[in-house]
Protein backbone atom coordinates (compact mmCIF):
# COMPACT_ATOMS: atom_id res chain seq x y z
CA UNK A 1 0.00 0.00 0.00
CA UNK A 2 1.27 3.67 -0.75
CA UNK A 3 0.06 6.54 0.72
CA UNK A 4 0.36 10.14 -0.52
CA UNK A 5 -0.44 13.88 1.06
CA UNK A 6 -1.89 15.95 -1.57
CA UNK A 7 -3.38 19.49 -1.90
CA UNK A 8 -7.22 19.50 -2.96
CA UNK A 9 -8.43 22.13 -5.39
CA UNK A 10 -9.50 24.46 -1.67
CA UNK A 11 -5.88 24.47 -0.86
CA UNK A 12 -6.51 21.84 1.66
CA UNK A 13 -3.87 18.88 2.61
CA UNK A 14 -5.71 15.53 2.56
CA UNK A 15 -4.53 12.20 2.71
CA UNK A 16 -4.53 9.54 0.03
CA UNK A 17 -4.38 5.52 -1.25
CA UNK A 18 -2.24 5.91 -4.40
CA UNK A 19 -3.06 2.59 -7.01
CA UNK A 20 -0.67 1.33 -9.58
CA UNK A 21 -2.57 3.20 -12.42
CA UNK A 22 -1.39 6.33 -10.83
CA UNK A 23 -5.20 7.23 -9.54
CA UNK A 24 -5.63 8.34 -5.90
CA UNK A 25 -8.31 7.37 -3.48
CA UNK A 26 -9.30 9.52 -0.71
CA UNK A 27 -8.76 8.26 3.14
CA UNK A 28 -9.80 9.87 6.30
CA UNK A 29 -8.34 9.56 9.68
CA UNK A 30 -4.65 9.52 10.69
CA UNK A 31 -2.09 7.55 9.08
CA UNK A 32 -0.24 7.08 12.38
CA UNK A 33 -3.90 5.65 13.58
CA UNK A 34 -6.70 4.49 12.41
CA UNK A 35 -7.50 5.33 9.01
CA UNK A 36 -10.29 4.11 6.14
CA UNK A 37 -10.72 5.00 2.40
CA UNK A 38 -13.51 6.90 1.38
CA UNK A 39 -13.94 5.03 -2.42
CA UNK A 40 -13.80 8.76 -3.90
CA UNK A 41 -11.35 9.96 -6.51
CA UNK A 42 -9.15 12.59 -4.99
CA UNK A 43 -9.16 15.85 -6.02
CA UNK A 44 -5.10 16.33 -6.37
CA UNK A 45 -3.90 19.63 -6.98
CA UNK A 46 -0.03 18.99 -6.61
CA UNK A 47 1.47 15.93 -4.08
CA UNK A 48 2.78 17.36 -1.08
CA UNK A 49 5.86 15.26 1.04
CA UNK A 50 4.26 12.42 2.51
CA UNK A 51 4.72 13.11 6.33
CA UNK A 52 4.76 16.04 8.23
CA UNK A 53 7.72 14.99 10.59
CA UNK A 54 7.57 15.12 14.15
CA UNK A 55 11.89 15.18 14.13
CA UNK A 56 14.23 14.04 11.38
CA UNK A 57 17.65 12.47 12.23
CA UNK A 58 20.18 11.80 9.55
CA UNK A 59 22.99 9.35 9.04
CA UNK A 60 26.17 10.74 7.83
CA UNK A 61 28.62 8.26 6.17
CA UNK A 62 26.78 4.90 6.26
CA UNK A 63 28.42 4.00 2.98
CA UNK A 64 31.84 2.37 2.80
CA UNK A 65 32.61 4.06 -0.44
CA UNK A 66 31.27 6.92 0.42
CA UNK A 67 32.82 7.66 3.65
CA UNK A 68 36.23 6.36 1.68
CA UNK A 69 35.64 9.59 -0.80
CA UNK A 70 35.28 12.38 2.04
CA UNK A 71 38.64 10.40 3.63
CA UNK A 72 37.45 8.97 6.60
CA UNK A 73 37.36 5.53 7.66
CA UNK A 74 33.98 3.46 8.15
CA UNK A 75 32.39 5.35 11.41
CA UNK A 76 32.16 2.60 14.70
CA UNK A 77 28.85 4.17 15.46
CA UNK A 78 26.26 5.62 13.51
CA UNK A 79 27.12 9.76 12.79
CA UNK A 80 23.74 11.36 13.58
CA UNK A 81 22.90 15.05 12.89
CA UNK A 82 19.22 16.58 12.40
CA UNK A 83 17.82 18.59 10.21
CA UNK A 84 15.24 21.05 10.96
CA UNK A 85 11.40 20.18 9.99
CA UNK A 86 11.35 23.06 8.29
CA UNK A 87 13.64 22.06 5.93
CA UNK A 88 11.28 19.57 4.47
CA UNK A 89 9.81 20.04 0.51
CA UNK A 90 7.42 18.77 -1.56
CA UNK A 91 7.95 16.26 -4.54
CA UNK A 92 8.27 18.58 -7.66
CA UNK A 93 8.87 21.46 -5.37
CA UNK A 94 12.07 23.59 -5.98
CA UNK A 95 15.31 23.48 -4.08
CA UNK A 96 16.37 27.00 -3.47
CA UNK A 97 20.12 27.68 -3.44
CA UNK A 98 20.63 30.31 -0.42
CA UNK A 99 21.00 33.68 -1.12
CA UNK A 100 21.09 35.46 1.96
CA UNK A 101 23.74 33.30 3.67
CA UNK A 102 24.91 32.93 0.32
CA UNK A 103 26.14 29.28 -1.30
CA UNK A 104 27.94 28.35 -4.30
CA UNK A 105 28.18 24.50 -3.38
CA UNK A 106 25.34 23.02 -2.88
CA UNK A 107 24.92 19.49 -3.21
CA UNK A 108 22.65 16.16 -3.73
CA UNK A 109 22.52 13.39 -1.53
CA UNK A 110 19.98 10.43 -2.61
CA UNK A 111 19.24 8.90 0.56
CA UNK A 112 16.23 5.86 1.82
CA UNK A 113 14.05 7.29 4.23
CA UNK A 114 12.11 5.67 7.01
CA UNK A 115 9.54 6.88 8.93
CA UNK A 116 8.51 5.70 12.55
CA UNK A 117 4.82 4.78 12.97
CA UNK A 118 4.83 4.27 16.53
CA UNK A 119 6.39 5.94 19.52
CA UNK A 120 9.54 3.86 20.82
CA UNK A 121 12.30 4.11 23.05
CA UNK A 122 15.39 1.57 23.93
CA UNK A 123 14.04 -0.20 20.93
CA UNK A 124 15.50 -3.62 20.57
CA UNK A 125 17.42 -4.03 17.15
CA UNK A 126 15.04 -7.25 16.59
CA UNK A 127 12.12 -5.29 17.11
CA UNK A 128 12.54 -2.46 15.22
CA UNK A 129 11.03 -2.61 11.70
CA UNK A 130 7.56 -3.49 13.59
CA UNK A 131 7.76 0.42 14.32
CA UNK A 132 8.38 1.56 11.24
CA UNK A 133 5.54 2.45 9.05
CA UNK A 134 6.77 2.99 5.70
CA UNK A 135 9.78 4.25 3.50
CA UNK A 136 10.08 6.67 0.94
CA UNK A 137 12.39 8.75 -0.96
CA UNK A 138 14.95 11.40 0.40
CA UNK A 139 17.54 13.77 -0.91
CA UNK A 140 19.57 15.23 1.82
CA UNK A 141 20.70 18.18 0.43
CA UNK A 142 24.10 19.91 1.77
CA UNK A 143 26.07 23.28 1.09
CA UNK A 144 29.28 22.38 1.54
CA UNK A 145 30.98 25.37 1.87
CA UNK A 146 28.16 25.95 5.56
CA UNK A 147 29.06 22.38 6.26
CA UNK A 148 32.79 22.08 6.30
CA UNK A 149 33.52 25.94 6.50
CA UNK A 150 31.38 28.05 8.01
CA UNK A 151 29.08 26.22 10.41
CA UNK A 152 31.50 26.29 13.81
CA UNK A 153 32.45 22.52 12.58
CA UNK A 154 28.53 21.07 12.67
CA UNK A 155 27.24 19.83 9.76
CA UNK A 156 23.12 21.45 10.99
CA UNK A 157 24.03 24.87 9.54
CA UNK A 158 24.77 23.04 6.01
CA UNK A 159 22.00 20.89 6.34
CA UNK A 160 18.73 22.27 7.13
CA UNK A 161 18.24 25.36 4.48
CA UNK A 162 15.13 25.60 3.87
CA UNK A 163 13.71 22.92 0.79
CA UNK A 164 17.02 21.57 1.65
CA UNK A 165 14.81 18.02 2.79
CA UNK A 166 12.48 16.72 0.42
CA UNK A 167 10.70 13.72 0.64
CA UNK A 168 8.72 11.96 -1.53
CA UNK A 169 6.94 11.17 -3.54
CA UNK A 170 4.57 8.45 -1.68
CA UNK A 171 5.04 6.60 1.79
CA UNK A 172 5.15 3.10 0.84
CA UNK A 173 4.14 1.14 3.61
CA UNK A 174 6.47 -1.41 5.78
CA UNK A 175 4.78 -4.68 4.52
CA UNK A 176 5.83 -4.08 0.75
CA UNK A 177 9.35 -3.33 1.68
CA UNK A 178 10.08 -6.51 4.30
CA UNK A 179 14.05 -5.85 3.64
CA UNK A 180 15.07 -2.38 3.26
CA UNK A 181 18.33 -3.37 2.72
CA UNK A 182 17.25 -5.20 -0.58
CA UNK A 183 16.63 -2.13 -2.33
CA UNK A 184 18.59 -0.20 -5.31
CA UNK A 185 19.11 3.72 -5.36
CA UNK A 186 20.32 6.06 -8.47
CA UNK A 187 20.60 9.74 -8.01
CA UNK A 188 20.48 11.82 -11.18
CA UNK A 189 20.82 15.27 -12.57
CA UNK A 190 19.59 15.97 -15.53
CA UNK A 191 18.78 12.92 -16.24
CA UNK A 192 22.84 11.78 -15.76
CA UNK A 193 23.49 9.20 -13.17
CA UNK A 194 25.88 10.54 -10.21
CA UNK A 195 25.20 7.93 -7.75
CA UNK A 196 24.13 4.39 -7.94
CA UNK A 197 24.24 1.63 -4.72
CA UNK A 198 22.62 -1.23 -2.96
CA UNK A 199 21.11 0.18 -0.05
CA UNK A 200 22.43 -3.31 1.60
CA UNK A 201 25.94 -1.42 1.37
CA UNK A 202 24.56 0.48 4.53
CA UNK A 203 27.45 0.41 7.07
CA UNK A 204 24.31 0.22 9.79
CA UNK A 205 21.02 -0.78 8.57
CA UNK A 206 18.05 -0.18 9.03
CA UNK A 207 17.17 -2.32 12.03
CA UNK A 208 20.51 -1.34 14.02
CA UNK A 209 19.75 2.61 13.33
CA UNK A 210 16.67 2.77 14.89
CA UNK A 211 17.64 0.62 17.97
CA UNK A 212 20.68 2.77 18.12
CA UNK A 213 18.75 6.16 17.82
CA UNK A 214 16.12 5.07 20.20
CA UNK A 215 18.68 4.35 22.87
CA UNK A 216 17.52 6.55 25.74
CA UNK A 217 15.92 8.83 23.57
CA UNK A 218 11.70 8.90 22.45
CA UNK A 219 11.17 8.28 18.74
CA UNK A 220 8.11 9.62 17.90
CA UNK A 221 5.71 8.63 15.53
CA UNK A 222 6.61 10.88 12.50
CA UNK A 223 10.08 10.59 13.14
CA UNK A 224 11.79 10.54 9.57
CA UNK A 225 15.17 8.95 9.81
CA UNK A 226 17.64 9.65 6.37
CA UNK A 227 19.75 6.70 6.20
CA UNK A 228 22.54 7.97 4.25
CA UNK A 229 24.08 8.62 0.57
CA UNK A 230 26.22 6.66 -1.20
CA UNK A 231 29.30 7.45 -3.08
CA UNK A 232 29.25 9.70 -6.72
CA UNK A 233 28.25 13.07 -4.25
CA UNK A 234 29.15 16.05 -6.32
CA UNK A 235 31.70 17.32 -3.84
CA UNK A 236 33.88 14.32 -4.42
CA UNK A 237 34.20 14.60 -8.14
CA UNK A 238 36.74 16.34 -10.27
CA UNK A 239 36.04 18.52 -10.86
CA UNK A 240 33.44 18.71 -8.34
CA UNK A 241 30.10 18.90 -9.68
CA UNK A 242 27.51 21.15 -7.41
CA UNK A 243 23.62 22.19 -8.08
CA UNK A 244 22.67 25.29 -10.44
CA UNK A 245 19.45 26.71 -10.90
CA UNK A 246 17.87 25.42 -14.30
CA UNK A 247 19.57 21.63 -12.75
CA UNK A 248 16.84 18.53 -11.98
CA UNK A 249 17.38 16.02 -9.39
CA UNK A 250 15.97 12.86 -8.74
CA UNK A 251 16.52 9.98 -6.47
CA UNK A 252 14.80 7.00 -7.35
CA UNK A 253 14.75 3.77 -5.14
CA UNK A 254 13.45 0.74 -6.60
CA UNK A 255 9.74 -0.29 -5.14
CA UNK A 256 9.39 3.36 -3.63
CA UNK A 257 9.29 5.69 -7.14
CA UNK A 258 11.24 8.95 -7.85
CA UNK A 259 11.48 11.83 -6.55
CA UNK A 260 12.60 15.01 -8.21
CA UNK A 261 12.87 18.39 -7.49
CA UNK A 262 14.22 21.15 -10.01
CA UNK A 263 16.79 23.73 -8.46
CA UNK A 264 16.68 27.65 -8.34
CA UNK A 265 18.01 30.43 -6.58
CA UNK A 266 16.00 31.69 -3.41
CA UNK A 267 14.55 35.00 -4.07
Amino acid sequence: MRLVRFEDRAGVARHGMLAADGTVTRIVGDPFGSWETTGEAADVVRLLAPVVPTNVFCIGQNYALHAAEAGSPPPERPIIFMKATTAVTDPGAPIRIPSHLKSEEVDYEGELAVVIGRTGRDIAREDALNYVLGYTCANDVSARDWQGRWGGSQWVRGKTFDTFAPLGPALVMRDEIPDPSALRLRTLVNGIVMQDAPTSDMIFDVPTLIAFLSGDTTLLAGTVILTGTPDGIGASRNPPVFLQPGDNVSVEIDHIGTLTNPVVRAE
